[in-house]
């Protein structure tokens, strides 16, 4: 599971095989996790043990990384 981004203790990375999935970043910190689509427009897919304002964060470091996220995932 490649490492894209660590960004304010959070953990972005995604599975190398995860099929015919659309594209998608995976996050963790702690006890939380989250998934987001990030095609065809950034979504949160589901999110367990993160605050509200991590939440707000973690959209954040994704619109801010898009490029990044997105381009590390056509490599894969």
């Amino acid at each position: 599971m490649p490492t894209v981004l660590h960004q304010n203790g959070f953990r972005f990375y995604f599975w190398s095989n995860e099929g015919n999935e659309p594209a998608h970043i995976h996050v963790t910190k702690a006890d939380g996790i989250a998934k987001y689509w990030l095609d065809p427009k950034i979504k949160c897919h589901s999110t367990k043990g993160f605050t509200a304002r991590e939440i707000r964060q973690i959209e954040e470091i994704i619109n801010e990384n898009y490029v990044l996220l997105i381009n590390e995932w056509n490599e894969k």
